[in-house]
């Protein structure tokens, strides 16, 4: 492997050859790194930290370290990552909390910019992208292709639908909708379907319609959440994504920002 001389790399971490690791990185007994991870300079690998193939680390991006709770004792908690991430400067991933299942996770094919915080025990899908300084608390679950945009929060336990579009700076302390455009200048609010990043993801017009029809029920009719529901049911048979939306709102802890 390519490991620069001023780089720390602890007795039992697993390295492939295939690696690189720059300078002044440093990585502790208990990662295991996958083929093709590249450690640019100034990395902190740390904690029970599993990482896939072909993860490309940018300077001082700290991975796997402890969590900002603190009713965390040092317990023995990890950080799992899939294949072809890319983990921009100054990211900060904390590892899990033994009372939120002990583990935090990222998927594949994810890019996470700058600055962006992700807490204990949160859940990324795949294919996602986190814009610069977006942050997320503790337990937050974020589903596959979603978009979070730059300074953005997220409140713990806090789920945010596939196909999701979050705007720059808005402050996220409820679910956010599958498919939605959700954005905000004084409070969040969906603003319909992420029409343009469904039909890039391949969407059809069929599907585009059913979703359609499904956002302006919810949200632009006069009717209550459970109305609308009730509505969706009785015409949405033959379509999954309006059966996932459904489902979606129905099982939200926090409520849905509409």
């Amino acid at each position: 492997m390519s490991v620069h001389t001023t780089a720390i790399i602890a007795p039992g971490a697993v390295i492939p050859e295939s690696c690189t690791v720059g300078p002044w990185c440093t990585v502790g007994p208990h990662v295991v790194l996958g083929e093709e991870c590249e450690l640019i300079s100034h990395v902190v690998l740390d904690g029970h930290l599993t990482v896939g193939a072909r993860n490309r680390f940018s300077p001082f991006a700290c991975v796997g370290v402890a969590p900002q709770d603190l009713k965390y004792k040092g317990e023995p908690t990890g950080v799992i990552l899939g294949d072809d991430n890319a983990i921009r400067e100054c990211v900060t991933i904390s590892r899990g909390t033994a009372g939120g299942g002990g583990m935090t996770r990222v998927g594949s094919g994810c890019l996470i910019m700058a600055y962006v915080h992700i807490g204990h025990d949160s859940v990324i899908g795949d294919h996602c992208i986190l814009a610069n300084n977006a942050t997320l608390a503790g337990h937050v679950t974020v589903e596959d292709y979603v978009t979070v945009g730059a300074f953005s929060p997220i409140h713990q336990f806090c789920r945010v639908g596939r196909h999701a579009y979050i705007g720059g700076g808005t402050v996220v302390t409820q679910d956010v909708l599958p498919f939605s455009l959700t954005s905000a200048t004084r409070e969040a609010h969906a603003y319909g379907m992420n029409k343009v990043g469904l039909e890039r993801r391949g969407f059809d017009r069929p599907q585009l319609r059913a979703l359609h029809h499904a956002f302006r029920v919810l949200l632009a009719s006069k009717m209550n959440t459970a109305q609308a529901l009730e509505k969706m049911k009785a015409e949405a048979a033959a379509s999954e994504d309006v059966r996932y939306l459904m489902e979606f709102v129905e099982g939200s802890k926090r409520g849905v920002i509409q």
